[in-house]
């Protein structure tokens, strides 16, 4: 099933391309803060990659980018077919700097300095005026389902009870399934930077949820991909 469209409260996968440290952790905080799930990229080639493979709902992109330049990115993405809404977060505020950013296939501009209640009303409105291809609400992998908008998770048709972190966790392998996240991107994506990188909490909780997903089923489904992070698939 698939939502047929969205309100301002529900969860969106967002990407943020933003080379200012500072500037990129306060507009992390915010939006994780509404419950967004939000992936970050300092430079523009990694940002083309991600949303090769990846399906979000709204990009935040910064023109003046390391390697492939915000406007060189944009269009890049048109051209291979990559209709995800694009705000453009930039120091260029020129009306000349406004229109190129348009043309070359972004939906919204807005400049730096700005006030992030600003940003998200752009950023809901974004995501307001997407076609629905939107956000699956049930996501499967296998016998494993989850339902977002119900916060449900069943295995072979038995409930599985999660704590609220389990269930991010677990959402966030489910909606890259077949591919490898890393330690870094769980840790940033979950526990918001919050966290010393040498911590073991993504292997505490990679532990319990194992134990709630896995330990009473024939089939294991969470791979430890060993010096990269963790995949989940129904191989």
């Amino acid at each position: 099933m698939r939502e047929t469209g969205k309100t301002d409260r529900d969860p969106m996968r967002l990407l943020l391309v933003e080379d200012d440290p500072q500037l990129a952790d306060y507009v992390l905080t915010g939006l994780r803060q509404e419950g967004h799930v939000v992936d970050h990229l300092a430079e523009g080639g990694g940002a083309f990659a991600m949303m090769m493979e990846t399906a979000y709902d709204v990009a935040i992109l910064d023109r003046m980018l390391p390697g492939l330049d915000g406007l060189t990115l944009v269009k890049s993405l048109r051209a291979a077919s990559i209709q995800t809404p694009i705000l453009f977060l930039t120091a260029l505020s020129g009306v000349s700097d406004r229109v190129e950013g348009l043309e070359a296939g972004g939906d919204d501009y807005l400049t730096k300095p700005f006030a992030f209640t600003e940003l998200l009303a752009r950023v809901n409105a974004l995501s307001r005026r997407r076609t629905p291809q939107a956000v699956d609400t049930r996501l499967q992998v296998g016998d494993l389902i989850l339902d977002r908008m119900a916060r449900t998770v069943t295995r072979a048709e038995k409930s599985l009870d999660l704590l609220p972190k389990e269930f991010l966790l677990l959402e966030t392998l489910m909606r890259n399934k077949n591919r490898v996240v890393t330690r870094t991107m769980l840790l940033e994506q979950v526990w918001d930077f919050s966290f010393d990188p040498k911590t073991s909490v993504v292997e505490t909780h990679i532990s319990r949820l194992r134990n709630k997903v896995d330990k009473e089923f024939e089939t294991a489904l969470i791979k430890t991909v060993r010096g990269v992070g963790y995949r989940i698939d129904a191989s």
